[in-house]
């Protein structure tokens, strides 16, 4: 079977779909079932991928847009005629000459369009829902977003299958000793609520921990106008300093963010799954999210949750300050955490995936 990947989301600094895409790759790269197959890898530029796919790479030009999707990779597809396409960022060209299969990680343009330009949330809209509906399977990450798929893209059950993301363990085992490091990474939204975060910290979290430090790594993403430095501009100076923002590091430097956390701080409203709590759990991090549905089906007994509200910032200060501070805390969170990593495997993950492209080609 020929497989092509619309592989554009590793070009530049993999992020959100990017890292999704390329931890199946690297799973496929060893995987005797997935190398049975032949794989074609379309993007704008030389995407990151695994050396086994190196060889597989065609290059379109464009800037990897819409236009790019909608034109110059269905031309292409019509000229390889591949027996399946993998869409794993939302949307697939219309007019692919092939069956394909779509990731729809969540539908939060649809759920919330106001954290949307007019613009890009109809762009958004009009082309998941055509990618949807002209799919031959659509995957997603949790069954809080197969049910938002269902009810918001009117798709039958029958159609969305959940694959749960997997999680990397660390080379050495979590440290049990930890720097008093509150951390969160990810895109910065106003759904993640980071500036609630930043406010929590500079006026709860750091008076009552002198040594404590916030770290947030993340793109800003937010309108030029948004109050992301709220509660930290009036702060004092000495605590202004302990907060740091960094829009990109390096694996190494991220994994080591990781290991010396004591807290992960993952304030979002919504989300289709949230991988970066994972991650910090299994680095020994105690996770501090909000109450939402789709966190509780992920995260279970091991994280701490939170509810916004009138008194959200000295909730959360007072949630943070405490597994800091207070013996035992962390660790009843962090002795919940293997149960629930078990659930959450790259192998899984990508071998059910290739299923799913397998029956969306017809092969199986």
């Amino acid at each position: 079977m020929n497989i092509a990947v619309d592989a554009r989301e590793l070009c530049g600094k993999p992020t959100g779909v990017g890292r999704y895409l390329g931890e199946l790759l690297a799973e496929w790269s060893v995987s005797s079932d997935a190398r049975r197959h032949e794989w074609t890898l379309y993007a704008p530029s030389i995407p990151a991928v695994p050396p086994a796919f190196v060889e597989r790479i065609r290059v379109l030009p464009g800037t990897g847009g819409t236009a790019w999707e909608q034109w110059t990779l269905a031309r292409a597809l019509a000229a390889d005629r591949p027996d399946v396409l993998f869409a794993p960022g939302y949307s697939a060209p219309l007019t692919a000459p092939c069956p394909t299969a779509v990731a729809i990680h969540d539908v939060s343009f649809a759920a919330h369009p106001e954290w949307f330009s007019p613009r890009e949330g109809l762009r958004r809209r009009t082309i998941t829902a055509w990618s949807a509906r002209r799919a031959r399977v659509i995957l997603t990450i949790s069954e809080f977003s197969k049910r938002e798929i269902v009810a918001r893209l009117a798709q039958r059950p029958d159609r969305v299958r959940v694959i749960y993301l997997g999680t990397r363990q660390p080379a050495t085992p979590p440290a049990s000793t930890r720097d008093p490091i509150v951390l969160y990474v990810g895109s910065i939204f106003a759904r993640r609520h980071v500036d609630l975060l930043v406010d929590a910290f500079a006026t709860v979290v750091a008076p009552r921990v002198p040594g404590a430090r916030l770290e947030i790594v993340g793109e800003n993403r937010l309108p030029a106008h948004a109050p992301l430095m709220h509660g930290l501009d009036r702060a004092p100076a000495d605590v202004r300093a302990r907060v740091r923002f960094r829009s990109y590091v390096d694996q190494a430097t991220l994994d080591d963010l990781y290991r010396r956390a004591s807290v992960f701080a993952f304030l979002s409203e919504y989300e289709g799954f949230g991988l970066t709590p994972l991650e910090a759990m299994a680095h020994g991090a105690a996770p501090v999210v909000l109450d939402t549905p789709v966190a509780r089906e992920i995260y279970g007994a091991a994280a701490r949750y939170v509810a916004l509200g009138a008194d959200a910032r000295d909730t959360l200060g007072r949630t943070i300050t405490d597994l800091l501070v207070v013996p035992g805390q962390r660790a009843a969170l962090v002795a919940e955490a293997p149960a629930v990593l078990s659930r959450y495997d790259w192998t899984r993950t990508a071998a059910d995936t290739l299923a799913a492209l397998e029956d969306a080609a017809g092969a199986r």
